[in-house]
């Protein structure tokens, strides 16, 4: 039993705005106890694994690390954590693939600053929480139909993770500097990639990332990174 100095709920927050990430703390800290925020996914990972919240609220584009990918190793790490997306990205095929990677609510930025409340307090039930905005149907049954459907990806998570970079515009040494390989199988990764999906450019491997939401759009103007 959680003592009584700890029993508030334990949140860590993740979302690449400072500003916005200062306002997320501000509102929430007062019913909860925020014991940690960060601003890329690979900070959420190592924050997750050695704080344990229980809850996490992560917005789905972060710079390193997007929140998809974060989730799908935090949820198969944490069982118990329970992780909320909180994105501008209003797609129901993104939502669903939020849900088939492990999350259990998803709403958006524009919502009522009273929904995240709602969002919070239902996952910390055990349920899913979906805002009306993504589906007007009952979220049990988009859950449901999130979960019975394949992954939208048909790259590994090692494979998203380097593709990722490379799309946010970061060099193969760079890349490989943050995931802690050898440049030369980051190379391996981009033209495994490449044959894999039938590309013969690294802008079209970007255009996969922009498409797979795992960097914004404006990244495509970068390109790939090269060694």
């Amino acid at each position: 039993m959680k003592s009584q100095a700890t029993q508030r709920p334990r949140l860590v927050l993740a979302d690449d705005h400072a500003i916005l990430l200062e306002a997320f703390q501000r509102l929430l800290e007062p019913k909860y106890e925020v014991v940690g925020t960060v601003t890329n996914g690979r900070a959420l990972v190592e924050a997750a694994q050695r704080l344990k919240p229980d809850v996490i609220v992560a917005d789905i584009s972060m710079p390193q690390l997007n929140g998809l990918d974060a989730c799908e190793e935090l949820a198969a790490q944490l069982p118990e954590t329970r992780l909320i997306f909180l994105t501008v990205n209003e797609d129901p095929e993104i939502a669903a693939e939020a849900i088939r990677r492990g999350a259990a609510g998803y709403l958006l930025k524009k919502s009522a600053a009273s929904e995240l409340f709602t969002a919070i307090e239902r996952v910390l039930e055990g349920k899913f929480y979906l805002t009306p905005l993504i589906s007007s149907e009952p979220a049990a049954v988009f859950v449901a139909r999130a979960q019975r459907g394949g992954g939208g990806h048909q790259l590994s998570l090692r494979q998203r993770e380097v593709l990722q970079l490379l799309a946010e515009g970061r060099s193969m040494k760079e890349a490989a500097d943050i995931l802690k390989l050898a440049p030369c199988t980051i190379a391996f990764h981009k033209y495994t990639m490449m044959k894999q999906l039938g590309f013969k450019t690294g802008a079209e491997l970007v255009q996969h990332a922009v498409r797979l939401g795992l960097v914004g759009g404006a990244s495509s103007e970068r390109g790939m990174g090269e060694a």
